[in-house]
């Protein structure tokens, strides 16, 4: 399981990285959200990304010990979006013992 999912996550993390670094060559971040913000479609993709961030965070506010530690990953979740989704899940997968099992990722640390 562990394999499998560090090999999955860092797909994930690499492609995501990858396409935003071509993305940002391509054009202003700044300048492509004001535009997909004038855009009915546009907005209501902005809303479901930051509801599915929320949610997303929320479970790693549950799995973490600290408030800091939230916090900080608070903020890297909606500055980076699933960029800092993927490396919170590779950080999980990396620091879970080698018998874990897949409720030793999904619930709280103990």
């Amino acid at each position: 399981m562990k394999k499998g999912l560090l090999i999955l996550y860092a797909v994930i993390w690499i492609a995501i990285l990858t396409v935003t670094v071509w993305a940002g060559s391509q054009s202003n971040v700044l300048d492509a959200t004001v535009q997909l913000w004038n855009m009915p479609w546009g907005r209501a993709t902005f809303f479901d990304t930051y509801f599915a961030f929320t949610t997303i965070w929320l479970w790693m506010a549950y799995r973490e010990k600290t408030w800091l530690s939230r916090g900080i990953w608070f903020v890297l979740v909606m500055s980076l979006g699933n960029i800092a989704v993927a490396a919170y899940m590779l950080w999980a997968l990396v620091h879970l013992g080698p018998k874990a099992k897949p409720q030793d990722l999904l619930l709280r640390k103990k």
